[in-house]
């Protein structure tokens, strides 16, 4: 990816609060309904499917594709079969307003990235715990809405650290279920959603648990560097291996993380302990890794980065079990 794409990775963009990836987008304030929240971050328009053809000895002969066409600009964002069905913008964020009346969640930030194939919602549930005092980890729904063919609806709990504004995975070892996804091969089903949303509520009871339990276990100097030689393995040794401060062996994402131990925010809380090892991952991820504020969120939702904090909360609790 070049760095072009990394600074348009987000098209539109509003929050209310603070936001985990900086200043990036519109602050609005923190009562908007779903309805509100969409229009201030630029996404209201619609999406339609319209066959495709192409030009063959002067006739216009059928793909059998369709084109997935915004609205507001009369933009192709990609192509799809008939039996693909695209979920409204609108549809997506109607999900969120009963809860919101009934004050369960409030609307936190919406947005657009790849030039409107990916829109997302992120709300506030009113459910928070603290792992030690004065150190506290709220809980969000993310609704992840894309407008590109091969992807999913992705309805997912992301908690998120408040002193850092870190992305923590919520997904334990064993592949615990912390949303849902569904296909675009039938259309959009709340219901269903619902149903197997009310399971990702205990499993961030579980995540509780798993913190509190990392903040109470102590790593060794000789077990943290292989935590993070396991989170961030060498791929490639090259003539010139990376160059460490204080310990050998270490890769130069890892030697990034180690340094960030004491330096990330919310360092002092569980000093010594594998939370304060978990969050110096979690923090390099959101916050360091990559060029841009946007490309930081995109890989820490959707990419690479995501699979890494999923592998740094199971490799933790393995450490942190062996102590």
């Amino acid at each position: 990816m070049s760095f072009q794409e990394n600074v348009l990775q987000i098209e539109t963009m509003a929050y209310a609060g603070s936001s985990p990836w900086g200043e990036v987008g519109t602050q609005v304030s923190n009562d908007l309904s779903p309805q509100q929240m969409m229009d201030k971050a630029g996404l209201d328009w619609t999406v339609q499917k319209v066959p495709t053809y192409a030009d063959y000895n002067g006739e216009k002969i059928p793909t059998g594709m369709e084109a997935l066409v915004r609205d507001s600009d009369n933009k192709v964002l990609t192509q799809v079969g008939g039996n693909w069905e695209p979920v409204q913008n609108e549809t997506a964020f109607e999900f969120f307003n009963e809860y919101c009346l009934e004050g369960g969640m409030e609307m936190h930030t919406a947005g657009s990235l790849k030039g409107g194939k990916m829109v997302w919602a992120l709300a506030k549930i009113n459910e928070s715990f603290d792992v030690l005092k004065g150190d506290q980890v709220d809980s969000y729904l993310l609704f992840s809405n894309p407008h590109e063919y091969g992807k999913a609806v992705d309805i997912r709990f992301t908690p998120i650290r408040v002193s850092c504004m870190n992305t923590l995975a919520l997904a334990l070892k064993g592949r615990a279920i912390n949303g849902v996804k569904m296909n675009h091969r039938k259309a959009f089903d709340p219901n269903h959603v619902k149903v197997t949303m009310g399971l990702a509520h205990e499993k961030f009871d579980k995540f509780k648990e798993m913190s509190q339990f990392l903040s109470t276990k102590q790593f060794s100097m000789d077990a943290l560097i292989q935590y993070y030689n396991e989170v961030f393995p060498r791929t490639y040794e090259g003539k010139n291996p990376p160059v460490v401060k204080e310990y050998k062996d270490l890769t130069t994402n890892g030697q990034k993380a180690f340094d960030l131990l004491e330096t990330q925010p919310g360092a002092e809380f569980g000093r010594g302990t594998w939370w304060q090892a978990l969050n110096s991952v979690t923090y390099l991820t959101d916050h360091v890794m990559g060029r841009e504020a946007d490309s930081r969120m995109t890989s820490a939702w959707y990419g690479a980065n995501q699979n890494r904090k999923v592998k740094a909360v199971d490799k933790a609790v393995e450490f942190a079990t062996a102590a």
